[in-house]
Order: structure tokens, then C-alpha cells, then sequence
């Protein structure tokens, strides 16, 4: 992916939505990043495109169609080079293939062309105590860190019926893509 010169005058977001509960919350991100000023494009992993969060209000909010699927060639590239980048809820699985560059989705092969060309990218993981034990995430984790990939803290989302659950951080991510 070339970096070719923004279409907006705004800087632009690339969102990369995994699937886990807390992306029914997606939209808090991209209030909060217009908000700060950014435009948003999301691209989705197939499986959070499998009810993980509402589509219609997504692309409502942002203008724009969420990218799930490679494009053909010759189609248009939907959105302008990104500004940064944030994956959130970013899970086990995208980690791993990210960190191990298994670009078998638009949404993972996405994070591997972007951390080529030097864009701020922050990642708020979304994954279970005991897959978060696992060696290869950790080595996924390290991995990605040695490429400029900021991580926010480590939410497991204990389910439905904890109470004491806290809320999912998605101001944090822009947070981290804005450090300078």
C-alpha cells in the first residue's frame, strides 16, 4: 500500500473491529475520534461481521462502508491512506496472525501493510485470562511492540452477569495513536 495523499482534510482512522462483546460498544470509538477531529473508516474481521456489533449504525455514523472483503482489482480504494490506526476489540486470534503475518482477512492484512509504512497504531486487546496465558500471545504481544504497536491495558470481559465488569476503554486508543 502506497501512501498516497490524503482525500480529506481531516486526518483519517483506520478502525479494525474484531469479534468479541465489547465491539457492541464500537461506536463510543468513533464518536470520541470525530470528535478529536478524525475522519473514520472500519474494516471488520468476517466473524465480528457476524452480529458482534450494529453494521447499518456504523456506516451511518461514519459515511462510509465497513470493509470486510478485498476489493477487486480495479475497484477504487474506499478510503484515503490512514493517519493512525486502532484495533479495538482486538482479539486472541488477530493478534497471533497479525504478529505472525497470516494476512488471511482484509482487516489482518490491513495491520500488516500498515506497520510498514510508519503510522501510529494502537491496540485494545479483548481476550480472555487464560488465552492471554498462552506462550504465542505473549510472543505476539513482544512481537508487535518491536514494530511500534501500543497496547492499551488487557480487558477479559468476565461476562454478561459481572457486575463489577469495568467499562471498555475506548478513548484510550485514541489516546495512544495521538502520543507523539
Amino acid at each position: 500500500m502506497t501512501r498516497p495523499a490524503p482525500s480529506t482534510e481531516k486526518p483519517f482512522l483506520y478502525v479494525v473491529v474484531c469479534a468479541a462483546g465489547a465491539a457492541a460498544g464500537i461506536g463510543e470509538l468513533i464518536t470520541a475520534a470525530q470528535e478529536r477531529g478524525w475522519e473514520v473508516g472500519v474494516f471488520a474481521t468476517p466473524a465480528a461481521m457476524g452480529g458482534f456489533f450494529d453494521a447499518a449504525a456504523v456506516e451511518a455514523r461514519t459515511g462510509r462502508p465497513i470493509r470486510s472483503a478485498w476489493r477487486r482489482p480495479g475497484d477504487p480504494r474506499p478510503f484515503p491512506a490512514p493517519d493512525a490506526v486502532v484495533v479495538a476489540p482486538a482479539t486472541f486470534n488477530t493478534v497471533n496472525k497479525w504478529a505472525a503475518g497470516l494476512a488471511d482477512t482484509l482487516a489482518v492484512a490491513t495491520l500488516c501493510e500498515v506497520c510498514g509504512l510508519g503510522v501510529p497504531v494502537a491496540v485494545l486487546p479483548c481476550v480472555a485470562d487464560a488465552l492471554a496465558a498462552h506462550p504465542a500471545y505473549r510472543e505476539s504481544l513482544e512481537r508487535l511492540r518491536g514494530m511500534g504497536v501500543r497496547f492499551g491495558d488487557p480487558y477479559a470481559g468476565r461476562g454478561e452477569a459481572d457486575a463489577a465488569r469495568p467499562e471498555f476503554d475506548w478513548e484510550r486508543a485514541l489516546d495512544l495513536v495521538e502520543e507523539r
